[in-house]
């Protein structure tokens, strides 16, 4: 674990030199989610029913029973490895990738979320060191990508929180599709930096300015598996889809669902919270 001082933490937009370092983070981040959605899936009674059926019917085609048993799970782990959305894509999101192009062209220049940290401590934020960029030789070179208006909105957003010139943790909030909601489809923080308080200080900054831009629900979707993301969302205020009293009569929530793979197998949890 490495101490992190909060309140000198610089969170800010997303820019196409941090493209990479964003995408390994986030591979390091949801590292082993992928194979634990599968097995939740591979678990589910009418999965293991279907999975017996196929199982019978090549035993009678194939003399060993191992291979009869083991040929269609190697088949159907294929299938939802092809098709889940991947380690550098966003799990809740309807798209099986994130346009992290897209997202780095967005906003003001140098855009920066409000550190909470600071108006209670009264310190400033330090100024951010420059990062020595990858890639030197590519360091003039224009991105040839044209960047249309209707690929940044569809793209969302991508805020990083930035310690001295290190990506240390990083929050991703997809497109508006609704007035007044905001969605948070993927919260990563680097492995030395858990348990400091990082990735509270992402979702409050970004609820705060969402909050000022006229937002008054955001919703988190969290991986079905991840006891340790659940959590965390509900230390920090949010809760769970169908535990609200008043939920019934609540048209808005009734629009958010959870994505789904497999024979409609859920894969993630819904948690809202009311600004």
């Amino acid at each position: 674990m490495v101490r992190l001082d909060l309140d000198q933490i610089v969170m800010r937009r997303m820019k196409d030199d941090d493209i990479e370092i964003v995408k390994a983070l986030v591979k390091e981040g949801c590292e082993g989610t992928e194979n634990r959605l599968i097995l939740h899936i591979l678990t589910r009674p009418l999965c293991l029913f279907i999975l017996a059926v196929f199982s019978s019917i090549l035993r009678c085609l194939v003399h060993s029973f191992i291979l009869a048993l083991a040929i269609p799970v190697f088949l159907l782990i294929v299938f939802l490895k092809i098709t889940m959305p991947r380690s550098t894509g966003v799990l809740g999101s309807s798209r099986p990738y994130w346009d992290y192009v897209g997202s780095s062209y967005r906003g003001q220049k140098d855009e920066m979320l409000q550190n909470p940290c600071c108006r209670i401590s009264g310190k400033t934020t330090g100024t951010k060191k420059q990062r020595r960029r990858i890639g030197s030789k590519d360091k003039d070179k224009e991105i040839s990508e044209e960047i249309t208006a209707e690929r940044e909105q569809a793209a969302g957003q991508v805020w990083v929180a930035d310690c001295d010139g290190d990506i240390v943790g990083c929050i991703f909030r997809e497109s508006e599709t609704r007035p007044g909601v905001r969605r948070i489809c993927r919260l990563v923080t680097g492995c030395w930096y858990r348990r400091e308080g990082l990735g509270r200080l992402l979702v409050q900054s970004l609820e705060l300015k969402e909050r000022e831009t006229g937002a008054w629900r955001v919703y988190a979707h969290v991986p079905y598996p991840s006891k340790v993301g659940e959590a965390f969302f509900r230390k920090v205020g949010y809760r769970h889809v169908g535990e609200g009293t008043n939920e019934e009569d609540d048209d808005e929530i009734k629009k958010e669902t959870p994505e789904r793979g497999f024979m409609g197998y859920p894969l993630t949890k819904v948690f809202y919270k009311d600004l």
